[in-house]
């Protein structure tokens, strides 16, 4: 860029001119969508939110511009992509999907007919979402019940894990996920977590806690992947009680799914469920499996927090065929910030050792002072912080 732009008009700075260029077939969506144009053999099917659509479901008032710029009226020129009907990679097949006596899931594609209606712009976005509207919730993803909006997978088989997740490198390098849980639980707390530490680290959210809206939609602008904290069982109960809404082994499988979906209607964008306590609940088949079919079901990761040696999720996960992981060691089971360092120097340890690893931890002042000063010198070590979605295992395929 050259000096005499930051000059003001009149001294030696001349208006620019922005000449009207025809756009090229194929289209950039957002910073990272790959796009192509394909002929009258493409399947097509709606892609969730266009951010032309999402612009003028809520226009500005007449005659006002705001600071992102005046919403057009004007047609879109000939070969936009707004003159195309936009579409994903599956959008032209049924999905469905077939559970068998012996609990495994067969899911069959079958094409749609075709429209005829010309060619399409084909989103091959699998991953993440776009970051201007990333603290919205893809319609296709939820469906309205009694206990709130619930996450499912869409009908083109795309699912909240993977609409949600945060993208990364893919490079096969030394991996980190470190997921800070607790939050909604303390307001200085919560706000501190989401606005100091780096948008590589995971969010879990507490079901039991406060404004979960507010702090999700704040959590995923500033690029941070989230997880739903529920409430498990654990072996004292009720001497040490989880909180409202605890799934109890004693529970009939039809209690502990209301209690999850009411967990589950809290809040939206979240990649998948991780537990909060929960050693006697995620022991016990009886009570876990159907917990851990409906969130398999719904597209969503499970993440064990590591903490009981006995959790049955890892078996449970691999029959069912979900993403699954497991905490690889709790970072501040004292918190304060050197020890909490010399746990996150333990994580990169073992991480270097196995190619990835997984740190958990809560919403403490001491645990995001140090996970924000590791997490600066680690990047600089080469180390790639990844939203836990990273590292959740297809344990099924």
């Amino acid at each position: 860029m050259s000096a005499d732009l930051h000059a003001p008009l009149g001294q030696g700075r001349k208006p620019a001119k922005s000449p009207r260029r025809r756009p090229s077939a194929a289209t950039v969506i957002g910073s990272l969508a790959l796009v192509s144009v394909l002929g009258l053999s493409t399947y097509s099917a709606v892609v969730p939110l266009p951010l032309r659509q999402f612009a003028e479901t809520s226009p500005p008032e007449s005659g006002v511009e705001e600071q992102t710029g005046q919403v057009s009226t004007e047609p879109a020129p000939a070969g936009s992509k707004e003159n195309f009907t936009t579409s994903r990679p599956l959008g032209g097949a049924v999905v469905e999907r077939t559970t068998t006596d012996d609990g495994s899931v067969v899911t069959k594609f079958s094409p749609k007919p075709r429209d005829g209606n010309g060619p399409v712009l084909i989103d091959n976005q699998r991953l993440g979402q776009d970051s201007r509207v990333a603290a919205l919730p893809n319609d296709e993803l939820l469906e309205d019940t009694p206990d709130g909006r619930l996450p499912i997978i869409g009908p083109d088989g795309l699912r909240p894990v993977e609409q949600y997740a945060r993208p990364w490198s893919g490079a096969r390098t030394t991996r980190v996920a470190i997921v800070v849980g607790g939050i909604g639980l303390s307001q200085t707390g919560s706000q501190r977590a989401i606005r100091e530490l780096p948008e590589e680290v995971t969010l879990a959210f507490a079901a039991t806690g406060n404004s979960l809206s507010r702090w999700m939609q704040e959590a995923r602008r500033k690029g941070h992947e989230i997880l739903l904290q529920v409430p498990f069982e654990p072996f004292d109960y009720p001497a040490n009680n989880p909180g409202r809404g605890t799934l109890l082994t004693s529970d009939t499988p039809a209690e502990s799914l209301k209690k999850l979906h009411q967990a589950m209607g809290r809040i939206t964008n979240y990649t998948g469920i991780m537990n909060y306590m929960g050693a006697k609940f995620m022991s016990d088949g009886t009570a876990f499996e159907p917990v851990m079919r409906d969130i398999g079901g719904r597209g969503l990761l499970f993440l064990d927090d590591g903490s009981t040696a006995r959790s049955l999720a890892d078996s449970f996960a691999k029959a069912i065929g979900m993403p699954y992981a497991q905490g690889t060691l709790l970072l501040d089971g004292q918190p304060e910030k050197a020890a909490v360092l010399a746990k996150l120097d333990e994580l990169e340890r073992i991480a270097r050792r196995n190619g990835h690893a997984i740190g958990t931890a809560a919403a403490f002042d001491e645990t995001i002072a140090a996970i924000r000063q590791w997490s600066e010198e680690a990047t600089g070590r080469g180390i790639e912080i990844v939203g836990v979605s990273a590292l959740a295992a297809e344990t099924g395929q």
